[in-house]
């Protein structure tokens, strides 16, 4: 997508064009990818639902909440309340023995993808993971990875987590083998950014988000990230023909965990700061913030919608001259 093209959907969406979401009569202008409920801290969680609620209505915004199996019921049930603001991802481990159940409940539940996914005893991209992948890519999840370093909350209590497992590389060949799938990883693969970009370059079904310490880490160094989402406008054989501006392969992400609503805000403005530094385009920040992810969840609704069309009929996505769906 080059900017002319960038600037008509941003257009589009601005006049209507996503309103099949789940009767959302005005359009976000800001979509947080990440936001933890009940994690970290043992707070009164409905009151801090209604204090993110409040924050989506004062911006005009949409947030997807990752919630664990147990915090499914009562998640569901206030979304349902605010489906204007509001979407699920399920909290999945991967290592759960009944992980491809808890794939098929999130979905039977509404939720629009699995994540933050963090924690894997192998690598993400490990063959093991692969019937997971499969099932979410039927149902046309976006999955949401942690990428890179991973905090360490309680050092006195030994743990099997190893960041290792968790590098931004390890999402290209998922990428590459479930063409189906969206991916986002969380936290652009601190430290490992280079690679993470370039992952991005080939991979169009793989996005990032830079929240966590990184803007944080670089607020001196702003325009640092130019060096890294370096390939806006250049016409070469060995980068994709027809590319989106670079930056625009971020999402924006506040990964507000442990009732820190004050983190969105926050985040906002570290992402606005850096952006505007790197004098990325209006249009493509509206990507970034919004009209990218709107895109993906108004694709991943019709993708589920054709999957159960095709299952009405007895057909496979074979049958109907498609990519197998697995699962």
């Amino acid at each position: 997508m080059n900017f002319r093209t960038c600037l008509f959907t941003v257009l589009f969406i601005s006049l209507g064009g996503l309103g099949g979401l789940n009767a959302q009569t005005t359009t976000p202008r800001i979509v947080d990818t990440l936001v933890h409920y009940n994690l970290g801290h043992s707070n009164d969680e409905s009151a801090f639902l209604e204090k993110l609620l409040a924050k989506l209505d004062s911006v005009d915004g949409m947030a997807l909440l990752s919630a664990a199996p147990h915090d499914l019921d009562t998640v569901m049930s206030f979304i349902k309340q605010h489906p204007k603001r509001l979407r699920c991802q399920g909290r999945l481990n991967l290592d759960d023995p009944a992980a491809l159940d808890l794939v098929d409940r999130f979905h039977a539940a509404g939720c629009v993808g699995l994540g933050e996914i963090t924690g894997p005893l192998k690598n993400f991209d490990d063959r093991g993971y692969w019937p997971i992948y499969e099932r979410a890519e039927k149902y046309r999840m976006i999955l949401h990875f942690h990428t890179g370093i991973v905090n360490r909350l309680t050092p006195e209590i030994p743990s099997d987590i190893s960041v290792d497992r968790m590098r931004a590389t390890t999402l290209d060949g998922i990428a590459r083998r479930f063409p189906k799938l969206t991916i986002v990883g969380a936290h652009l693969g601190n430290p490992d950014y280079a690679w993470a970009a370039e992952d991005v370059r080939w991979n169009p079904n793989l996005y990032f988000d830079l929240s966590g310490s990184s803007l944080i880490k670089k607020q001196d160094d702003p325009t640092f990230w130019k060096s890294i989402f370096w390939w806006s406008g250049v016409a070469s054989p060995h980068t994709p023909a027809g590319a989106p501006d670079a930056f625009e392969r971020l999402v924006f992400g506040s990964d507000a965990f442990s009732g820190e609503i004050e983190e969105f805000d926050r985040e906002l403005a570290r992402y606005h700061k850096m952006l505007d530094a790197c004098g990325v385009y209006k249009a493509v920040q509206d990507m970034i913030f919004a009209g990218t992810m709107l895109r993906l969840l108004d694709a991943q609704k019709k993708g589920v919608a054709r999957t159960v069309k095709m299952g009405s009929r007895g057909l496979s996505s074979r049958d109907a001259g498609g990519t197998p769906l697995g699962g």
